[in-house]
């Protein structure tokens, strides 16, 4: 029998088996996080990096963090050229040899080896010689202490190899190190292919937005060329309706001619000469000059008006001309002096009226810097014509009404009396004129935003329909437009913030067309455009995306941030439309297909839509039928301890069974009651439900007294802290305590406004509600929800439990959710356990908490204990 001392002596080494056990586990614990934190780092990378140049750097660092990995170097297989490209490579002995050696050298070395047997190495000092001989692999550079080296691989395909080495007999490499970089290698290739798809993503938008460019810049040059044919266009119009104004005498006529010129050329200086009766006197009628302010009349003789009137041309004479002119003795030489000292420029061509030259029209500009060219000369040419007409007509035109003016005098004194009676009667007239032109605005315009209105929309619509019909090459398209939210603004902010809504609307979609569009609204939050003459069917798409993206774009009503959209449909006209009304049909039943897609987006009409429309109509009068009787069937199933079975709270949930469809989808059932705007009185039903049920516990004495009851709630109660709030009144109201509810937010919804979520959410928190963030894992999975936002769990997306144990990568996705779960203070809930092999998998991993029909499956309300008063 051991002594006492001995007893003791024993209980001493037990301790320090103990101790050294710990130790061993907390360096197992530490090397684990080094390994889940490089792996969320590598992660982090795929979305933080866009060039591989940054990316295997980033790599070096991280690998660095869980070991040394001074010397690190990655390699890649060129299949296509059969080498080796040492992509990265820090290494204080080999990187300049490697970058010396031959394709062939290379082939024989340890990368080579790796890269072709798909095999990891793990070389150290004691072993190097002997694993180098028995594979027949060439050292290539310096000799090593230890080494690592692992295969990159894509698939089963080896695509690169990883190679860590230590030259430092201090720095030794384990079992661990190799195991964990073989672990880490997979999730890198994954890294590098989505980087150098971003990379190569990014190259193809650079390549296509240069190619845009270019059109750009060939657009722009044919908009110039465009812009002045049409300023030549519009002066052209100008100088004839100059002609034909009977107001202004003739020398503003013809200052008015010259700011018409000068919109088409250069002309800062400008004269009219015309000849007397006798074609003996040059005259100037209108003379504008910035050195020489005056002019007289001057006989006819050597100068540049008189070559011109010779030679009956448009002439262009500068510097260059003006010598050679003089020595054919078509100029004197005292205007040839005068042009070589000012540097003259000048323009100078006939005005020809029914074949007889009558004057000449001259620009002329002083300076080196400032010279015609012959597409001006070309252009005064092709002006001239008209000016000289324009100057005949002007003149014909002041002497008739020289003429009228004279026989209006002699009229007026017999009129007076008969104008002084008239007087009345026409004030009348025009007031009742103006009367009725309102009356018509009136019926053919919106009266809140002064847009036309169905009857002025169906008229035009007509007659585009009439004009496909003759000419079928023109385009005609309707685009319907319904707003987004209306109702909840008018309803919250008030009617008038709802019209200051639909004002600022019809401003936005107005910037979106083009004039001779039409855009009216048919009345409450719908608006129609009727694109008139359009090039191709994607001119029609451009201008829905447009209206899409400006009511996307925040409101400000009544001093508060307002979000809208809008869902668009398209009917193109085609032949065989005989009425607007058909065409507003079909535009409306491709709106309501863009709803049920979705909303915020457009589509086409095709005739599948009507039918299905009618179907989706009939479904909703069905739904809201069923809401208003409250038939819908409520089922209960809780949410369990995997292994104590222990209820955390009880899922109150409804299903719909249609009359002629059965039982309608859960997916399918949400849709039909967001088209019809029913989500919020869905989730004031639910709460109705969860509220009576907890009343009705709160009288039992059995374990129910302390159950909990979770709903799910649509994200359309948090996009406003009014409707929070009337949450938080509404359980007061019900003498419910708040911490016995429980509300669930499922994470697509919250991916659509997540920032304008937070605040709500913890405002529910503070409230004492218990918030579970649902389906994690079925939209983006953002880590930001389990970091921000107060969630006291988190369900995992049945999904994920669906395709364990099989999925090895989703059970240790969820693993890793455990492991958050830990340090944020929330715990994790399998949702939708239906085996005992997906049971079995969770416990293993540490999972708690469940859920599914494996644990305990759902009952009808009316089946559950104690609840059959509440269906009776």
């Amino acid at each position: 029998m051991p002594t006492r001392k001995e007893a003791e002596q024993l209980s001493i080494d037990e301790i320090h088996d103990l101790f050294s056990q710990l130790e061993e586990l907390k360096e197992k614990n530490k090397r684990s996080e080094l390994t889940q934190k490089a792996l969320f780092e590598i992660s982090e990378l795929a979305g933080s990096v866009s060039e591989l140049s940054r990316l295997y750097p980033a790599i070096h660092h991280i690998v660095g963090e869980f070991m040394n990995a001074e010397n690190f170097y990655v390699a890649y297989l060129n299949h296509d050229e059969h080498t080796v490209d040492f992509v990265y490579l820090i290494d204080q002995y080999d990187e300049p040899i490697v970058k010396e050696l031959s394709s062939e050298e290379i082939s024989k070395g340890i990368t080579a080896y790796i890269l072709n047997s798909g095999e990891h190495l793990f070389l150290t000092k004691e072993n190097t010689q002997q694993i180098l001989q028995d594979k027949g692999i060439s050292l290539l550079g310096q000799l090593p202490v230890d080494l690592i080296g692992v295969p990159l691989k894509r698939g089963n395909n080896v695509i690169g190899a990883m190679v860590v080495q230590s030259y430092d007999d201090a720095v030794r490499y384990s079992q661990d190190d190799l195991e964990i970089l073989l672990f880490v290698s997979q999730h890198i290739v994954n890294t590098v292919d989505r980087v150098k798809s971003r990379e190569l993503t990014e190259q193809t938008i650079r390549e296509r937005t240069k190619q845009l460019r270019t059109i750009n810049e060939e657009l722009q040059d044919e908009i110039l060329e465009r812009q002045k044919i049409e300023s030549l266009q519009q002066a052209l119009f100008d100088i004839s309706e100059l002609a034909a104004s009977v107001e202004g005498d003739m020398c503003q006529f013809y200052k008015y001619l010259h700011d018409i010129l000068a919109r088409l050329l250069s002309a800062p200086n400008c004269y009219i000469a015309t000849l007397d009766e006798k074609n003996s006197m040059l005259e100037f009628p209108y003379y504008s000059d910035e050195i020489n302010t005056n002019i007289q009349s001057r006989p006819m003789g050597q100068g540049l008006t008189e070559y011109v009137l010779r030679t009956g041309r448009a002439e262009l004479i500068d510097t260059s001309k003006v010598n050679q002119l003089c020595l054919e003795g078509e100029l004197d030489q005292h205007t040839a002096d005068n042009m070589l000292r000012q540097a003259n420029s000048w323009l100078g061509s006939p005005l020809i009226v029914d074949g007889e030259i009558s004057g000449v029209i001259a620009v002329q500009t002083y300076g080196e810097n400032a010279t015609y060219t012959l597409k001006d000369l070309e252009l005064l040419r092709f002006v001239s014509h008209h000016i000289a007409t324009a100057m005949e007509r002007k003149r014909s035109s002041e002497a008739i009404q020289r003429y009228n003016i004279q026989l209006s005098e002699k009229v007026r004194e017999r009129t007076d009396e008969l104008h002084k009676t008239n007087l009345y009667l026409k004030k009348q007239i025009e007031e009742r004129k103006e009367m009725e032109l309102k009356l018509i605005h009136d019926a053919h315009h919106d009266s809140l935003t002064g847009l036309p209105n169905r009857v002025m929309f169906n008229s035009r619509l007509e007659l585009a329909i009439a004009s496909k019909k003759r000419y079928v090459d023109h385009n005609y398209s309707v685009l319907f437009i319904d707003l987004d939210r209306f109702k909840l603004i008018n309803d919250t902010l008030g009617h008038h913030a709802g019209d200051q809504f639909l004002i600022e609307v019809a401003n936005r979609i107005a910037k979106c067309i083009r004039a001779h569009d039409l855009l009216a609204r048919l009345g409450g939050d719908e608006f129609v455009i009727l694109l008139d003459s359009f090039d191709a069917f994607g001119d029609v798409e451009e201008v829905a995306s447009r209206v899409i993206n400006s009511i996307a774009a925040p409101f400000i009503l009544d001093g508060k941030e307002m979000y809208s959209g809008a869902s668009i449909g398209i009917a193109n006209i085609e032949t065989g439309y005989q009425s607007a009304d058909e065409l507003i049909r079909d535009a409306d039943a491709a709106m309501y297909q863009a709803k049920a897609l979705g909303r915020g987006r457009y589509v086409t009409f095709d005739k599948s839509m009507r039918e299905k429309l009618l179907e989706e109509l009939e479904l909703e009068n069905e739904f809201r039928r069923t809401l208003k009787s409250s038939k819908f069937e409520c089922y209960l199933q809780p949410a369990l301890g995997m292994d104590s079975r222990d209820v955390l709270y009880q899922e109150c949930f409804i299903r719909w069974e249609h009359p002629k469809l059965g039982k309608i989808k859960r997916e399918q059932f949400w849709q039909v009651a967001e088209h019809s705007g029913l989500t919020i009185e869905i989730d004031n039903y639910m709460l109705e439900q969860a509220c009576n049920i907890l009343a009705n516990w709160q009288t039992m004495d059995g374990p129910e007294k302390d159950y909990r009851v979770a709903i799910n709630l649509s994200i359309n109660h948090l996009m406003q802290s009014k409707l929070v709030s009337q949450l938080i009144e509404y359980i007061s109201g019900a003498n419910i305590d708040p911490s016995k509810l429980v509300f669930e937010f499922d994470e697509t919804d919250l991916n659509r406004r997540s920032q304008f979520m937070l605040p709500a959410i913890r405002k529910l928190k503070r409230a004492g509600v218990t918030l579970v963030l649902d389906n994690f894992g079925s939209g983006l999975a953002s880590l930001s929800y389990l970091y921000s936002y107060p969630f006291d769990y988190v369900k995992v997306d049945h999904r994920f439990v669906k395709s364990i144990p099989r999925s090895q990568r989703n059970l240790k996705l969820i693993q890793s959710v455990l492991v958050i779960s830990e340090h944020l203070n929330f715990k994790l809930i399998a949702e939708g356990i239906e085996t005992e092999e997906q049971y079995q998998a969770l416990t293993a991993i540490g999972c708690e908490l469940g859920q599914g029909n494996y644990l305990q499956r759902s009952q009808k309300l009316e089946e559950s204990p104690g609840l059959q008063s509440l269906t009776a």
